[in-house]
C-alpha cells in the first residue's frame, strides 16, 4: 500500500491511496474459508461448498467492506502520522473507471487544511470590561420584593393597583381554558389595567391576548399555549376573577432574616442589605464575564484575517449532517457558521499556544467544589472527604458531566487571559443602567 498527498494550494489537497492485492487478500481468503464451512447453497451439504463458487457468490462483497476499512484505517493514520491539520473529515473523489473485478485500487481524498495565521491581541481600540454593582435603588427593590414574597395574603372584594388576581382565562375556539394568579401591574398599559379596576369576584371582564401583558412568557404562561405562536396570536379571551388579594408586607426584623438565611446568620438591616448586595454582585459578574466573552470573540474574529477553504466546507457541510443539503442550502450553513468555525480556530490556537488546557486534578477540585457549595446553599451539612471524594466519583462518572465541568474550565481560563491579555476599558455602572446600555432593556 502506498498512500502520498498533492498540495493543490494553501488550503486543499488530495491524498492517494493505492491498496494492492496482497494488502488484503490473506484477510479476504480468511474470512471467505469461514463463510464456505457455514454457507448454506443448494445442492451442496453444509461446509462442502467449493471455495470458487462462495468467492463468486461473496468475493467482491468482502473485498469491498475489507478495503474500505483499511482504507479508513490507513487514511486517519496517514493524517495523524504527517500532523495534518484538517477541517472537516476527507471527502473521496468520485472515479469513473473504479471496479471491484480489479485487484489494486486507488482512491482519492479531498482535504481541507487549517490556515496558517497570527493573533493580534492588543489593538487600538479597547474592549470595554463592565463592572456591574447593585446600588441603593437595586437593592431597596429587592427589600420590597422580599416583602413581598413573605408577606400575608388579604382577601379582597374589589380590585386595586397592586393586587393578586385569581381566575380563569377561556376561549372556546382555540381550547383556552386555564386557572392562573397574576399580579394586576404585570398588565401592559393603562387601558387593559383599566378594565381590572374595580372589578369584582365573578366577575367575567373581555380582554385581547395581543399586548396582554409586559412579557410574552407572563402570557405563554398563564395560557399555557406554545411560545412559538405567542408571536401571531391575536384572540378575544374572557377572564372571570375567583379571588382577590393583597399583599401585607413581611416585616423586616429576625424572624424574616432567619427564614432567608437561617438562624441568626443576619441580625440587622444593614446586614440584609450587605449581604443582598454581595450575592447580587456575584450573579452580576456572571454577565459582565459573558459580555466580556462575547465581545472577545467578536474582536478576535473581526480582527484575525485569514483565508478558509471555503469551497471544500461547503461540499462537506452537504455530506456532514444527518440529512444532505442541496449545494444553495450548505452555501447558506457555511455563511451562518462561517464566524463561528473562524473562532474555534482561533480559539484553539489560543489554547495551545498559551498552554490553556484543563487537567484531570482541576476537574476532581471544581466538582468538590460544586457539590459543597450546593450543599451548603440547601442548608445541608458539608460532607467530610471521604463521603465528598465518593460523590465527586459519582458525579464524574458521568461522560457528558465531565464535559460540562471541563467546558466551563475552559471558558474560565479564556476568560482570565482575555482579562490580562486584550486591551480593556474599564466601565462601573448599575445594573439597570448595564441592561438598558447592553440588552436595550
Amino acid at each position: 500500500m502506498n498512500i502520498s498527498i498533492e498540495t493543490r494550494d494553501d488550503l486543499s489537497a488530495v491524498i492517494t491511496i493505492n491498496i494492492l492485492k496482497e494488502d488484503y487478500s490473506s484477510r479476504v481468503d480468511k474470512i471467505l474459508n469461514d463463510y464456505k464451512k457455514s454457507a448454506k447453497i443448494p445442492g451442496f451439504r453444509k461446509g462442502q461448498v467449493p471455495i470458487s463458487i462462495v468467492k463468486k457468490q461473496y468475493g467482491k462483497a468482502v473485498i469491498a467492506d475489507e478495503v474500505n476499512k483499511l482504507i479508513k484505517k490507513s487514511l486517519g493514520d496517514y493524517i495523524t502520522s504527517e500532523k495534518l491539520d484538517i477541517l472537516g473529515s476527507p471527502l473521496p473523489i468520485e472515479q469513473d473507471s473504479m471496479s471491484w473485478d480489479l485487484e489494486n485500487f486507488t482512491f482519492l481524498f479531498e482535504i481541507g487544511l487549517s490556515p496558517d495565521f497570527e493573533i493580534k491581541l492588543r489593538r487600538r481600540k479597547s474592549i470595554t470590561h463592565y463592572n456591574i454593582i447593585a446600588d441603593d435603588k437595586f437593592i431597596q427593590n429587592q427589600l420590597e420584593n422580599i416583602q413581598k414574597q413573605y408577606g400575608k395574603l388579604i382577601s379582597k372584594n374589589k380590585i386595586d393597583h397592586g393586587d393578586e388576581i385569581t381566575g380563569d382565562f377561556t376561549n372556546k375556539e382555540f381550547q383556552i381554558n386555564s386557572t392562573t394568579t397574576f399580579n394586576l401591574e404585570k398588565l401592559k398599559g393603562k387601558s387593559n389595567i383599566k378594565r381590572f379596576l374595580g372589578a369584582k369576584k365573578n366577575d367575567v371582564i373581555s380582554l385581547k391576548s395581543k399586548n396582554l401583558f409586559s412579557d410574552d412568557n407572563d402570557l405563554v404562561n398563564y395560557l399555557k399555549i406554545d411560545s412559538k405562536k405567542v408571536d401571531e396570536l391575536n384572540i378575544d379571551l374572557n377572564f372571570k376573577i375567583n379571588e382577590i388579594s393583597s399583599r401585607e408586607p413581611a416585616r423586616l426584623d429576625q424572624n424574616l432574616f432567619d427564614k432567608l438565611f437561617g438562624e441568626n446568620k443576619i441580625k440587622s438591616l444593614k446586614e440584609l442589605k450587605n449581604r443582598l448586595k454581595e450575592d447580587s454582585e456575584k450573579q452580576f459578574l456572571q454577565h459582565s464575564n459573558q459580555k466580556l466573552l462575547n465581545d472577545a470573540t467578536a474582536f478576535l474574529v473581526d480582527n484575525t484575517k485569514f483565508k478558509l477553504p471555503s469551497e471544500f466546507l461547503k461540499k462537506w457541510l452537504r455530506s456532514a449532517g444527518e440529512k444532505t443539503l442541496t449545494e444553495e442550502e450548505a452555501k447558506v450553513e457555511y455563511e451562518r457558521s462561517e464566524k463561528s468555525m473562524r473562532y474555534q480556530l482561533i480559539e484553539n490556537k489560543l489554547i495551545i499556544e498559551n498552554n490553556l488546557k484543563v487537567h484531570l486534578d482541576e476537574i476532581k477540585s471544581f466538582t468538590k467544589q460544586m457539590i459543597s457549595s450546593q450543599m451548603m446553599q440547601f442548608n445541608q451539612n458539608i460532607p467530610d472527604d471521604k463521603e465528598l471524594e465518593d460523590i465527586s466519583k459519582r458525579v464524574l462518572s458521568n461522560k457528558e458531566e465531565v464535559k460540562r465541568i471541563s467546558d466551563q474550565l475552559l471558558q474560565n481560563k479564556l476568560l482570565e487571559f482575555y482579562k490580562n491579555n486584550l486591551k480593556l476599558k474599564a466601565k462601573t455602572l448599575s445594573f439597570d443602567a448595564f441592561s438598558k446600555e447592553v440588552y436595550k432593556k
